[in-house]
């Protein structure tokens, strides 16, 4: 199999449930129409400080109950519009950035929260991404892993000419059950022999299932 390091690291979006006990946690809970995009944060012993971008309709009423809520320490307002406020602020806990610390991985902004989930995405050798797991379950939080995938060329997996071929058979139905699309419609349709659609198409099949299978543990 090929080296998957050619490809580069994994990326992986990650869906973490902050526990109902954290401030962020409770307020997008209580507010679940509002969006909390933590645009910078840097761990400072056992707090954090961050910059967050909160959109919501009723604003002025987010950030009133911000402003009584346990758990930050201070924040302060750097800019606020109809629906939109720039916040700054230290919080006691910082559980998402102690969890990236201590593994080492890199915070990758934004993080979004919403209704008590944050949404991130993370780009580190695959050691540090297990390494991440077990400091999120140290601390609670319980994850679910949306999507991983090699940050990479596109080139070095498939070719162009390959991507644009497999998805076209996507697009037709080539690879549903039942299909929609025979390899005859489908050399037909991009005006290329059978034969030659077939060998493509087994090439790129190729190409994506040794990245599959070199970036997935089975």
């Amino acid at each position: 199999m090929s080296d998957p390091e050619s490809w580069g690291m994994p990326t992986a979006t990650l869906a973490v449930t902050i526990p109902e006990s954290v401030w962020i946690a409770e307020l997008s809970t209580r507010f679940p129409e509002a969006t909390w995009r933590v645009l910078a944060a840097l761990p400072d012993g056992e707090t954090g400080v961050g910059l967050v971008e909160i959109t919501a309709e009723n604003i002025a009423t987010v950030l009133s109950q911000l402003d009584d809520t346990g758990g930050v320490r201070i924040f302060e307002v750097l800019h606020r519009g109809e629906n939109r406020a720039l916040v700054q602020f230290e919080t006691d806990e910082p559980l998402v950035l102690l969890s990236m610390r201590n593994s080492r991985a890199p915070f990758e902004p934004p993080v979004t929260v919403r209704d008590g989930v944050a949404t991130l995405n993370i780009t580190a050798s695959r050691d540090r991404l297990s390494s991440l797991g077990e400091q999120l379950r140290t601390f609670g939080l319980e994850f679910d892993v949306r999507s991983i995938h090699t940050s990479a060329d596109d080139d070095s997996v498939v070719s162009e000419e390959q991507r644009r071929l497999i998805e076209t058979a996507l697009e037709r139905g080539y690879y549903d059950t039942p299909r929609e699309c025979t390899l005859t419609e489908l050399a037909d349709h991009l005006g290329i022999a059978k034969s030659t659609a077939s060998e493509r198409l087994h090439r790129a099949e190729g190409a994506i299932i040794r990245a599959f299978a070199d970036d997935t543990e089975f």
